[in-house]
């Protein structure tokens, strides 16, 4: 079979689609010829990393991934996990990490279009979002235009589509300056019955095309995200999709009403590689081959070339395998919606990809080599280097705790992120319960009068660096106690691992411990992996970010009336520590931020301790028993205690009473398994007793009242000049004061 080629496939042009020698010398033997430049872009496409995990996926296969709520675990456009009431929970989390450092608003909003789209590819209406950003050093000059443009990206597309962003994560560092990160999250709710999965079934079926036109808008996006930063960055700006959320919520409903007919047979949104990725995968995960007619796809440009159309990552468009005595009642739907419907192609029982375009073969591949046998690297690794025990009697105190707990609440870290949510619509749909600025954002679950859902996001990139193990138990640790925290039952989660380049062995080192330490922590606390994904390559002029693998997690609550705040607590309640004391000062906030080092390795998780101290919160909550909860993490006792105090708008007197003399150890030691609660005085000795009948440690802190955060013989602060420090970083920052002050 001779297929026409007109470019010459050089050794360049294979290197410019991101395949290495070897890899294209495995196409020659694959398919026994050259292949066209078609052909050459959908081996790039779809043997890249970003759509293949080559690098990673023989360590992702050592992930928890089952479980007795779940459903459908990874290898679909989302995970499902029931929640009871024949209803379940359709979620996941990917990047658009590159995207949005080139173009940062349509990078961030075409990143939440994408996330969506996995969600109600599977059946499912969309019902939360929430998003983990991560950008350079504040006073670098690129960071403020960055924030703005995917903060504005984030706000246009989800409030435009109707989905509330309940919570996330900002963060700020210098190891991002040439490589930001946009993580995206999205949950939905359907009914167990009503899921509809991506593989293709019976032959002679039609593929058709769902959604918007095609344009060359992110044409390569999938293998740009694949690569490494360098000066030339500008120049990927036209990988970079443009998006369209009116479109994408017309999409929505059209696709919902469509699976109603029982004319969907399968179902895959066109997301990374587009035509290409969505085509192959359909096909080879049924066992099937597929044909497609590129002259009947909707395009909104002219003479565009079959290369462009199966590269092309033009939003807000789908593919499915259609019943075909439904086609005309199925084409109604789009037609009434404003939408593009198509019969581009079909089913074919010889597990061939063809590609037809203007009368012409242009690509003819084994389908399920193409899906299913990309190269699968087992990367040489080495484990990172362990840092030396720091004691906390080593660490330096303060010259002020008062102006040091100051300093962390007004920092760039650790501030309030009011502003950012602010431009996002956390209350559309009217069923959000706790906004962002909480552990975890809750969301009730229509038509039930009490079941909600509560979302987390967390990660401490500075833990996995010092320790890729123990910062990859700490990332899914926290994300579960967060969820905890409210009182919901963690069910399950979802992963976006970013690392920097695996080709270096200390940063697939880095990859591979992370995943063992996230293994085991899922195991431990009963969080499986539903779904995930993996960002690789995000490095610019070889300085790689921060280990950044992020962990998303979703809860139930059977009875959202009992749900815990951080803003609950009522005068005269008790504080009490839930854990144990504060000793570990390594690569915390403190040593950071007030100190200016970096010493020392991060907090040990003992998992064991994190499923009894969690369960023992968790049932004090379910049983009405607690005013007022929130987990202890970065900043340690201290900034959990101003926290809960700014939230209630109270103050509170604590006593510390530590016979070691360690007060900075107790107040900013970031030990892990701890919370801070407060309780009804008359409940005060009930709780005590309980948690020492379980084995629970714990510590009566004191007593909510006044307008003073009072920590006797440390510091005494007013709430309010708390609430001011905590509140003004970041709109200063944006409006140059805060580095204009920094520079003073």
């Amino acid at each position: 079979m001779t297929i026409p080629n007109s470019i010459a496939i050089t050794p360049e042009l294979v290197a410019s689609h991101g395949l290495k020698p070897d890899e294209y010398q495995r196409i020659l033997d694959l398919i026994g010829r050259e292949p066209s430049f078609t052909e050459l872009g959908i081996f790039s496409a779809m043997w890249n990393e970003h759509c293949s995990y080559k690098s990673s996926k023989r360590w992702l296969r050592t992930l928890p991934t089952t479980g007795a709520r779940v459903i459908q675990g990874p290898g679909e456009n989302a995970g499902v996990v029931d929640i009871d009431d024949g209803d379940v929970v359709v979620f996941k989390m990917e990047s658009h990490n590159h995207p949005s450092y080139i173009e940062p608003y349509q990078g961030a909003a075409t990143g939440v279009g994408g996330i969506l789209r996995d969600v109600f590819t599977m059946g499912a209406r969309p019902i939360a979002a929430m998003n983990a950003l991560r950008f350079g050093a504040p006073d670098h000059p690129k960071t403020r235009h960055l924030v703005s443009g995917v903060v504005a990206g984030v706000g246009g597309y989800g409030n435009s589509f109707g989905v509330p962003t309940v919570g996330g994560e900002v963060e700020f560092d210098e190891r991002y300056n040439g490589n930001i990160l946009v993580n995206a999250f999205a949950a939905g709710i359907a009914k167990s019955d009503g899921i509809f999965l991506s593989e293709a079934k019976g032959v002679g079926l039609p593929v058709v095309y769902l959604g918007a036109k095609t344009g060359r808008d992110g044409v390569g996006g999938a293998t740009m995200a694949s690569a490494e930063f360098d000066e030339q960055i500008e120049e990927k700006r036209p990988t970079v999709q443009v998006g369209d959320p009116f479109t994408e919520k017309c999409l929505l409903e059209a696709c919902l009403e469509l699976m109603a007919t029982g004319a969907v047979i399968a179902i895959q949104d066109m997301g990374a590689a587009g035509l290409t990725c969505s085509a192959v995968e359909m096909g080879a995960k049924g066992g099937l081959g597929i044909e497609l007619d590129l002259d009947k796809v909707p395009v909104r440009e002219e003479q565009m070339t079959a290369y462009e159309m199966m590269l092309s990552e033009s939003q807000e468009r789908m593919l499915m395998v259609l019943e075909p005595s439904k086609e005309e009642a199925a084409k109604a739907i789009f037609v009434k919606w404003g939408l593009d419907f198509a019969i581009v192609g079909k089913t074919t029982d010889d597990l061939r990809f063809r590609v037809l375009h203007q009368g012409s073969e242009v690509a003819n591949l084994p389908i399920k080599e193409l899906g299913d046998e990309a190269p699968e690297y087992d990367r040489p690794w080495r484990e990172a280097d362990k840092r030396g025990a720091l004691p906390a009697n080593l660490v330096a105190e303060p010259e002020n705790y008062g102006d040091a707990l100051l300093q962390l609440v007004g920092s760039a870290n650790q501030s309030s992120r009011r502003w950012v949510y602010e431009q996002y619509d956390t209350l559309i749909q009217g069923n959000s319960l706790q906004l962002p600025g909480g552990d975890a954002g809750v969301v009730r679950v229509d038509g039930h009068p009490s079941k909600a859902l509560a979302f987390s996001s967390d990660v401490t990139p500075r833990y996995v660096e010092a320790d890729p193990y123990e910062g990859g138990k700490q990332a899914v640790a926290e994300c579960w106690r967060n969820i905890t925290a409210t009182g919901a039952e963690p069910l399950a989660s979802t992963d976006n691992l970013n690392f920097g380049n695996p080709e270096k062995p200390e940063i697939m080192g880095q990859l591979v411990q992370a995943i063992q330490g996230i293994g085991e922590a899922c195991a431990a606390l009963d969080f499986p992996i539903v779904s995930g994904n993996v960002s690789l390559y995000n490095e610019t002029n070889g300085v790689a970010i921060l280990p950044t693998p992020t962990i998303a997690g979703v809860g139930l609550l059977h009875d959202w009336s009992r749900m815990a705040r951080i803003g609950g607590a009522n005068e005269g309640d008790v504080v009490l520590l839930i854990g144990i004391d504060g000793s570990h000062l390594g690569s915390s906030i403190y040593m950071r931020d007030i100190l200016g080092l970096t010493d020392g390795p991060p907090p040990e998780v003992d998992l064991y301790a994190e499923r009894r101290n969690g369960d023992f919160v968790r049932s004090a909550i379910r049983n009405g028993q607690i005013s007022a909860c929130h987990d202890i993490s970065s900043g340690g006792l201290a900034l959990a205690l101003a926290e809960m105090a700014m939230a209630s708008g109270k103050g509170m007197t604590v006593s510390l009473a530590d016979s070691r003399g360690l007060n900075h150890a107790l107040l900013f030691g970031e030990d892990q398994a701890r919370y801070v609660v407060t309780v009804s005085p008359d409940l005060a000795n009930f709780i005590c007793a309980n948690a020492e009948g379980g084995g629970v440690p714990f510590r009566r802190l004191g007593t909510i009242g006044g307008s003073d955060l009072v920590i006797e013989d440390v510091l005494s602060l007013p709430v309010t000049t708390l609430r001011d420090a905590h509140e003004s970083w970041f709109p200063d920052f944006m409006h140059g004061d805060a580095l204009s002050a920094a520079a003073e």
